[in-house]
């Protein structure tokens, strides 16, 4: 994954500006984070069409379950991508849409989905986090700002248009949906490494979890 300087900048000021108690919505009783999920839940993580940040082969897999409305995964954006940085080829990130935030969070997933189709998905996703505030603080976007600013990320909207209709999409949002029920998912960004839930929830955790798993992977 590409570091930019002044996109990580912005992002991270979201970091210091959320408490954690306001960030989720309640969830079942929490799981240790040293313990696997079911294997049949674990099975639901990932499909072969997720979109993946970093090494397709990398020993270590981060999913995180995503909702591109959400302001908390907005400020973790600078985080995992630090953690990548730190832990080179050996992390990656596999995306896991989450549509939290109602009409919003769609349109921005079909035009993410728009973006992979044309292989600029991460440029996109950047310019879709950075711009956050401007199309998803009210729940519905105004009409063409999500395609305006996915266009400064290097989306061809005039195909992106017939893109966000494709039967492919709507199949990645049905089955993503399914998957968040399977896996008991009620916050984002819910991470999980390796097949292990992420809980209790912090950077602090998960870079250490990042780093247990690494340090396992090597030996």
């Amino acid at each position: 994954m590409k570091r930019r300087g002044l996109i990580l900048s912005v992002l991270a000021l979201g970091v210091a500006g959320f408490g954690g108690a306001a960030w989720y919505a309640t969830r079942p009783d929490p799981i240790a984070a040293s313990d696997p999920i079911d294997p049949e839940m674990a099975n639901a993580l990932i499909r072969p069409y997720s979109p993946i940040l970093g090494p397709e082969d990398a020993p270590v897999t981060i999913v995180e379950f995503f909702d591109p409305a959400c302001e908390a995964c907005r400020a973790f954006y600078p985080v995992v991508e630090d953690i990548m940085a730190e832990h080179g080829d050996a992390v990656r990130v596999v995306i896991r849409y989450t549509p939290f935030h109602g009409e919003a969070s769609v349109e921005a997933i079909r035009v993410l989905e728009a973006a992979r189709m044309q292989d600029v998905f991460e440029p996109v996703l950047e310019a879709v986090l950075r711009e956050q505030p401007r199309w998803a603080s009210h729940g519905t976007p105004a009409p063409g700002l999500i395609l305006e600013i996915a266009a400064s990320g290097g989306l061809d909207v005039e195909a992106a248009r017939t893109q966000l209709l494709a039967p492919g999409v709507v199949a990645v949002l049905n089955q993503d949906r399914a998957d968040v029920e399977t896996v008991g998912v009620r916050q984002t960004p819910t991470f999980f490494v390796n097949g292990k839930p992420l809980d209790p929830f912090g950077e602090a955790e998960l870079r250490r979890l990042v780093a247990v798993e690494v340090a396992a992977s090597q030996s």
